[in-house]
């Protein structure tokens, strides 16, 4: 039995390994996510991580476990994706610029056919931001494959003057519904 990332991210790839699981592999899914009209945001990400860790599991062993997250940014009960590119990265920090919004994050835990998901939501507060310093932090290229258009563990950080919830959901994996989860699988981290 292997345990397999569904996710390029290098982000989730180091905050399993700093809660310490070691060992895993990183299968990630490439294909297009699909945003489902009519669905929750927590229903959203949940489906779309459900997607993945399926996608993932046709190149895995039947024991393997599969652990695959979806995170998308929700501003007045929009989802905001990954920026397009610098217009559109510098449009949603003005959009995001002294306002709260949501990120939600899904998570998906499979194992031959048992799965298992659920989705965590932590609120956000950026300060108020001027054009110039969303220019620079533009400039950078750190929005670039990000929900939101930033990043909370990097540069990004200097804009947010309050988190409500889980941190690490910012980030992209809510660790600590994860370790429950993994717990149920037998994994004990």
């Amino acid at each position: 039995m292997n345990i397999v990332l569904a996710s390029g991210s290098p982000r989730r790839r180091e905050l399993l390994e700093m809660i310490g699981l070691e060992g895993f592999k990183v299968l990630p899914d490439n294909s297009a996510e699909e945003i489902l009209p009519g669905l929750t945001p927590e229903q959203t990400v949940c489906s779309i991580a459900l997607q993945k860790a399926k996608n993932v599991s046709l190149l895995c062993e039947k024991d393997d476990i599969i652990i695959a997250a979806d995170t998308l940014v929700y501003l007045y009960g929009s989802p905001i994706g990954k920026p397009a590119d610098e217009k559109d990265a510098a449009r949603m920090l003005k959009a995001l610029s002294g306002t709260r919004h949501t990120v939600y994050t899904g998570i998906a835990v499979i194992q031959g056919g048992r799965r298992e998901t659920c989705a965590e939501m932590t609120d956000v507060y950026f300060r108020t931001l001027s054009d110039d310093e969303i220019a620079a932090y533009v400039k950078t290229g750190e929005p670039g494959d990000k929900a939101g258009a930033y990043g909370a563990q990097g540069r990004g950080a200097v804009f947010v003057s309050r988190v409500e919830g889980d941190f690490f959901n910012v980030m992209g994996l809510p660790l600590c519904r994860l370790t429950l989860m993994l717990k149920g699988f037998g994994v004990n981290i």
